[in-house]
């Protein structure tokens, strides 16, 4: 039942323009910390917009029958890693501050559903090892920029906790990643691991 959902076109094309609308406002939310970010860093500022585009740009190909694997692979693992750390993220300011505002809990619902849509889709990605290798790449190097190069969003109630919040988010890209490998590439060939 779940499957005949997922495949069909017009509840593709309903997740696409709901992904399409979230990744339009989640640049918008980005705005302000954008304006004042070096142009060298601005591809990776924007975490949670830009894993819902790729997730968005998948769904656009998916719905004509295409595969894109680097797509397929940057959506899986960024749409659970930015989904869940969010979701934890705002948890952390709700014990932190003792309270969280409307926009907290939508962004905790929003950031779930992400990170689940993108491996309710795993059976159908053309994943191979090399396109998880890419975006692997891709996902740490992004936690340089954010911790190393300080470009991270801003949650200013946390700001004492970024070296914490820095390895947590390390981690969650390593567990990231080993989902993405396991839900595709080594559930098609077990040889590989």
């Amino acid at each position: 039942m779940i499957r005949y959902i997922l495949l069909d076109k017009g509840f593709i094309f309903i997740l696409f323009i709901i992904n399409l609308l979230g990744t339009l406002y989640g640049y918008y939310w980005y705005r302000f910390q954008l304006a004042a970010t070096p142009d060298i860093f601005l591809i990776f500022v924007p975490d949670s917009p830009t894993a819902s585009l790729f997730f968005t740009i998948f769904l656009l190909f998916f719905l004509f029958g295409k595969s894109t694997p680097y797509i397929e692979a940057l959506a899986v693992i960024t749409l659970f890693k930015y989904g869940v750390w969010a979701v934890v993220m705002n948890l952390l300011t709700l014990v932190v501050e003792g309270s969280l505002n409307w926009q907290g809990y939508m962004l905790m619902a929003s950031h779930g559903a992400m990170a689940v849509q993108g491996l309710l889709y795993a059976p159908f990605y053309k994943i191979k090892l090399r396109h998880i290798m890419a975006a692997a790449i891709w996902t740490l190097h992004n936690d340089i920029i954010d911790y190393v190069f300080e470009m991270m969003p801003v949650y200013s109630s946390l700001s004492s906790y970024m070296d914490e919040i820095g390895y947590f988010t390390f981690w969650l890209s390593i567990i990231s990643i080993a989902i993405a490998y396991k839900l595709t590439v080594n559930k098609k060939n077990p040889a590989l691991m």
